[in-house]
């Protein structure tokens, strides 16, 4: 099995800035890809950013694009959202999500990822 923990999430004004983290832990790790998703109330889940193994393929959706970017440490089994410039409409539930397979690509829908954080809240205040 396989444990996620965000943390990082808080309330923020409109233009600032917050960092994600989400921490891997049980399983012996390796080649995993990994996605960021959020889901807004009343909103479907939705891909923000994903990763490779090796961090040199990266996705973005296009309404983060420029203004987040997503990175890991694999020594530390970590990925990271850095968010700038945030604005009210990115207010959300960001939770991360590992795959065990396939770590050379990233990936963009969220069934092809085996386990998922529970979730971090992230409010952008105008």
């Amino acid at each position: 099995q396989v444990q996620l923990v965000e943390s990082g999430g808080g309330l923020v004004q409109a233009g600032g800035s917050l960092r994600l983290s989400c921490a891997a832990s049980g399983r012996t790790l390796s080649m995993y890809a990994m996605g960021w998703f959020r889901q807004a109330p009343g909103k479907e889940r939705e891909s923000v950013a994903a990763i490779n193994w090796s961090g040199s393929s990266t996705y973005y959706a296009d309404s983060v694009k420029g203004r987040f970017t997503i990175s890991r440490d694999n020594a530390k089994n970590t990925v990271y959202l850095q968010m700038n410039s945030l604005k009210p409409e990115d207010t959300a539930v960001y939770y991360c999500a590992l795959r065990i397979l396939g770590g050379s690509y990233y990936y963009r829908s969220s069934v092809d990822y085996n386990y998922w954080g529970q979730g971090t809240q992230v409010t952008v205040s105008s």
